[in-house]
């Protein structure tokens, strides 16, 4: 993983000392509550619906066991709510009523916890109960491990995003982290791109497949060999959630990897001269290029030629450069695998008896990648289990992953996009050991990729921009699917969940996607089918389709379930004694049969007949 240098750590060490000093200014009263807030904004603190939203940036996603430990540290002592707000959320929650789970007698009411954090789809960890009292001392913790939360928020380039087998995957063409490295340093604090017309997001891919969701992006790069065998990206634009979700433009088919900072420059810098500041949701890069078109492409090359051949192209990277930053990336010493007698007696015994149970053979299938080095193996913990919030991790989950990456990853863990935690560099020999380990601490259930493998914002139980919850549904969709074999006979299924139109739990990507929706200040929710991340599996990146008027929060569970349930009466065998997946079998029938499943779940309709 990057190994910061002493430059970075006094960078962050003096963000950390401005903001105290902002901060402290705020409480004494010269500094007003106007002035601080975008200051605030920038270093990652937001004010939600009961307290503070803290955003810590992950680059790449990597954390180290020593940040994991910070990171439990925060969670432990900082991410407390007082008796009365902890009581006032309280009662909000319970007035709103619970979620039916579909073929029980149960019902869900949200559950509000406190000393954790929240891993999310950019891979930044957030925490929700820290008081702003307290952010100065929490962000000199943070960086004390190198941590901050500069751009997670605000008007400028926000965290640079991958693929978490970067640097690892076996289809890799080249890896993207020294690139977004290049890309962190050089948009932190940039000073003609502090002040954007909105927020701006940037992901790289090294690998074939796609795997960090690069049509969703307002900036997208996709690494690519030419004829000749030279590296440069595939450069796309405009991409994006919100009310109006729209795939990335393809403006570059190649460009020299020498020129990402020129390029970049260029298309930034054309954003934020025309782009709307009129309008906060048509402000950002999408809605630009969709108006403008080819006429948007034609300024950025010129402003592209402008750069290069009268401004001199004084960010043209060198491969002094590359090399250099590429350095940073230091690949841990793999360690010969030696046990002494009765070391090699214990790991016998573990290995025998996961081997004996069926659910390490599931395990492997599903939470174990292969890896660029044949010796070794990615493995992912589940964060997505009965009785937790999705992407949820509590202080003592954070330091008991600090000490699996320890003995198993060379001290090294990453966030994913799809909220889970991955161990990049286990030894296939100590797989059973890890399994044994992450089982005891619930962290091992084999559901990577199946349908309690959601992804999910925190919706209206914390974020002040929703509209409706979405943990206590997600909680009854995941304990009406807890039966692993079905789970399995279901497959592999995107099934994404957002609280509001922000798409933070990326909705649209969803094969099924939820999105809260406010009517006459009551929880509705809207169901879509067919999107997709433009992963291998899922085909090329797209927004699903509404399959009609939204249902109410008791319905939507039903809902899920009968979608399911009709996809399991339309999918057709295929090779191997296997079925054509979800999202093969809705391409292939069309929604109708979904979409009649669906609306025979509503309850005014049950009431009726």
């Amino acid at each position: 993983m990057y190994q910061y240098s002493e430059f970075d750590r006094q960078f962050v060490r003096a963000r950390a000392a401005q903001f105290r000093d902002q901060l402290e200014r705020w409480q004494a009263g010269t500094l007003g509550d106007d002035e601080l807030r975008p200051l605030r904004l920038q270093n990652g603190w937001y004010i939600q619906r009961y307290a503070p939203m803290a955003r810590i940036s992950v680059p790449y996603g990597e954390l180290s066991s020593a940040q994991l430990r910070v990171l439990a540290k925060v969670a432990r002592e900082y991410d407390k709510p007082d008796a009365a707000l902890l009581q006032e959320a309280q009662d909000k929650q319970l007035a709103l009523g619970p979620v039916p789970v579909p073929g029980t007698n149960r019902q869900v009411v949200t559950k509000l916890t406190w000393g954790y954090g929240h891993f999310t789809t950019r891979t930044n960890v957030q925490f929700n109960w820290i008081p702003i009292t307290k952010a100065a001392d929490v962000m000199e913790l943070l960086a004390d491990v190198n941590m901050h939360g500069i751009q997670t928020s605000g008007n400028a380039i926000r965290n640079i995003t991958t693929d978490e087998l970067a640097g690892i995957a076996v289809d890799e063409i080249a890896d993207p982290r020294p690139f977004a490295e290049i890309l962190r340093q050089w948009g932190a604090l940039h000073p003609e791109f502090a002040f954007l017309p909105r927020k701006f997001k940037i992901a790289l891919n090294g690998a074939k497949e796609d795997r960090a969701a690069l049509g969703w992006y307002d900036i997208s790069l996709q690494l690519l060999r030419n004829d000749t065998g030279e590296l440069g990206f595939k450069v796309m634009v405009g991409g994006g959630m919100g009310r109006t979700p729209i795939i990335a433009t393809v403006v570059r088919e190649f460009l020299e990897w020498k020129h990402l900072l020129n390029y970049l420059e260029a298309c930034i810098r054309v954003y934020n001269r025309y782009g709307r500041r009129d309008n906060v949701w048509k402000a950002r890069i999408k809605i630009l290029v969709k108006s403008e078109g080819q006429r948007y492409i034609d300024q950025v090359e010129e402003e592209f030629r402008q750069i290069v051949e009268v401004d001199g192209a004084q960010h043209t990277l060198t491969q002094a450069e590359l090399d250099r930053v590429s350095a940073f990336f230091v690949e841990p010493e793999l360690k010969p695998r030696r046990r002494d007698a009765a070391e090699a007696r214990v790991h016998e015994i573990i290995r025998a008896d996961a081997e004996a149970d069926p659910l390490y053979d599931r395990w492997l299938q599903r939470n174990v990648a292969p890896h660029r080095n044949p010796q070794l193996r990615a493995v992912t913990l589940s964060f997505k289990r009965l009785g937790h919030n999705p992407g949820d991790c509590t202080a003592d989950q954070f330091d008991a992953c600090a000490d699996l990456a320890e003995r198993f990853s060379a001290g090294e863990a990453r966030v994913t996009h799809e909220q889970n935690l991955l161990l990049p560099w286990v030894h296939q020999d100590d797989l059973p050991e890890l399994w044994a380990a992450a089982r005891k601490l619930g962290l091992a259930r084999p559901n990577i990729g199946l349908i309690t493998d959601m992804i999910a914002c925190p919706g209206g139980d914390f974020c002040s921009l929703a509209n409706a919850r979405s943990l206590p549904i997600a909680e009854a969709i995941t304990e009406r699917f807890q039966d692993l074999d079905e789970e399995w006979d279901i497959g592999e299924i995107d099934l994404n969940f957002s609280g509001c139109i922000n798409s933070c739990g990326h909705h649209h990507a969803g094969h099924i996607g939820i999105l809260g929706v406010d009517k006459d200040g009551k929880e509705w929710y809207q169901i879509t089918l067919g999107g997709s991340n433009g992963s291998d599996l899922s085909g090329p990146a797209g927004p699903g389709k509404i399959i009609g008027p939204s249902f109410a929060k008791e319905e939507v569970p039903a809902v899920i379930e009968a979608i399911v349930d009709t996809y399991r009466q339309l999918r057709q065998p295929v090779a191997g004694g296997k079925y054509e997946t979800f999202i093969a079998t809705l391409r292939r029938t069309g929604p109708d049969a979904f979409k009649a499943a669906a609306n025979a779940c509503r309850l005014a309709e049950k009431e009726t007949a």
